[in-house]
């Protein structure tokens, strides 16, 4: 391959990859807990629905950021495939709150 990125560069694109995978692993953390509180304890459905959002950016930024760092394509029907249970888990937890 003639248009190739020296190893150097591959191996420093990884590393950013890796660097800002890990960095979004807090605020993911954050969110799981927060969404626990606010489905288990006190039921607010507008906290549980921020929360909820907020997980699934962090989670599709940290795929993305992997896969970016991999020189990979970043959109990947897979990926969303991949949020489909956890999405369907939330909503039965939620589905007796809705107003309806």
């Amino acid at each position: 391959m003639p248009d190739s990125p020296p190893a150097h560069a591959r191996r420093a694109r990884a590393l950013m990859g890796v660097v800002a995978a890990s960095a979004l692993v807090y605020p993911l953390l954050v969110c799981a807990v927060q969404l626990g509180f606010a489905q288990l304890f006190v039921v607010d459905l507008a906290a549980i629905t921020l929360w909820l959002g907020l997980a699934v950016l962090c989670s599709v930024a940290v795929v993305a950021a992997v896969r970016w760092g991999a020189a990979r394509r970043v959109r990947s029907p897979w990926l969303l495939l991949g949020l489909a249970p956890p999405a369907l888990y939330e909503l039965w937890l939620v589905w007796p709150l809705l107003p309806g």
